[in-house]
C-alpha cells in the first residue's frame, strides 16, 4: 500500500499523513508546490512517475466568500483538478477518497441531512464541491465524505480566529442561527484511515457528535480559555456575509454505524483536546 494525500499543507491533509505514519502505512503528502492540480499534464506526469495504490484527496479551494468573485479559480481547483485525479485513479485502478461539505445541501429545516437527501448547493464553493463529487462518483471504487466546520492544528479555523479577536475585543457579534457540528481533523483523519483500508465504498457523513450554533461555539471556546468576552447573538442576515451559509448544517452519521465504522467523539471533547494542545485551556 502506498497512499497519495493531496492538500498536505491544510488542516486535514496534514493530520491524515500523520495518522498514516503512526500506522506505518507508506504515504506521501503533496501540495501545490509538488503538484499543481489545475495542470492536467503535470498530474498525468506525476502519476506516471509514481506507483500509488490509493488516493486521499484533501486539496480544495475553500475560501467560501472569495469564491463568489473568483469562480474560475475555484472551479479549476475543485472541479477540473478533481477530474484530472479521477482520470488517473481510473487509469491505475486506484480507490479514491474525496472530502466534501455540508454546503451541498440547502441548509433548510432542523433535521440532520441524510446521505440521500436532495442536493441544493449554496454558492460557488458548494456548487464546485458537489461537481467534484460527481466526478469522483464516476469511479467504481470511491469514498465521498461530507463533513462540516473543520478545525485542526495546521491552518486557520474558527477557534484560532476567536482567540485572535479576543486579544483586542471584549465583545463579539457571532451568528446564532446557523447550527452544525465542529469537526476535529485529528478525529476525522483516524476515521479516514480506517475507511481507506476497506472496500466499503460510497458516500458518508462524518463530523464530531452533537450540534451547536456558531455563537454558542464561541462561548464554549472563551469558557475553556477562561476569557471574559461577551458574545452577542446576530442573525445570518445581520451578519451579511458575501456567500450564503446553510442555517442547518446538521449531518446524519448513522451510515457510519451501519457500515461498522466508529463515530467521532462529541465536539466539546474534541474542542477541549484542541485547546489543551494549543495551550489555551485554563
Amino acid at each position: 500500500m502506498n497512499i497519495l494525500v493531496t492538500g498536505y499543507s491544510g488542516q486535514l491533509g496534514y493530520d491524515i499523513v500523520n495518522e498514516l505514519n503512526k500506522r506505518n502505512i507508506k504515504c506521501c503528502g503533496v501540495d501545490i508546490n509538488e503538484l499543481d492540480l489545475t495542470d492536467e499534464d503535470a498530474v498525468k506526469a506525476f502519476f506516471d512517475d509514481n506507483k500509488w495504490t490509493h488516493l486521499i484527496h484533501c486539496a480544495a479551494y475553500t475560501a467560501v466568500d472569495k469564491a463568489e468573485s473568483c469562480e474560475d479559480l475555484c472551479r479549476r481547483v475543485n472541479v477540473d483538478g478533481t477530474r484530472y485525479l479521477v482520470e488517473q485513479c481510473k487509469k491505475y485502478n486506484m480507490p479514491m477518497m474525496y472530502f466534501s461539505t455540508d454546503y451541498v445541501y440547502g441548509g433548510e429545516g432542523s433535521e440532520p441531512y441524510k446521505v440521500g437527501d436532495p442536493i441544493k448547493p449554496l454558492g460557488v464553493y458548494a456548487k464546485t464541491k458537489y461537481e467534484g463529487e460527481l466526478e469522483v462518483s464516476k469511479l467504481d471504487k470511491y469514498f465521498i465524505i461530507r463533513t462540516s466546520w473543520v478545525f485542526g492544528n495546521n491552518g486557520n479555523n474558527f477557534i484560532n480566529t476567536m482567540m485572535k479577536l479576543s486579544e483586542d475585543h471584549n465583545e463579539l457579534r457571532i451568528v446564532y442561527d446557523q447550527i452544525g457540528s465542529p469537526t476535529y481533523t485529528i478525529d476525522l483523519a483516524k476515521l479516514a484511515c480506517d475507511m481507506i483500508l476497506t472496500d466499503k465504498y460510497g458516500i458518508y457523513h462524518a463530523s464530531n457528535e452533537g450540534y451547536v450554533s456558531w455563537a454558542d461555539y464561541a462561548r464554549e471556546i472563551f469558557k475553556l480559555a477562561n476569557l471574559d468576552v461577551n458574545v452577542i447573538d446576530v442573525t445570518t442576515e445581520e451578519y451579511n456575509a458575501k456567500a450564503m451559509r446553510p442555517k442547518n448544517s446538521r449531518l446524519d452519521k448513522s451510515k457510519l454505524t451501519e457500515m461498522g465504522f466508529e463515530r467521532l467523539p462529541d465536539w466539546k471533547d474534541a474542542l477541549k483536546r484542541y485547546m489543551i494542545q494549543k495551550g489555551w485551556y485554563k
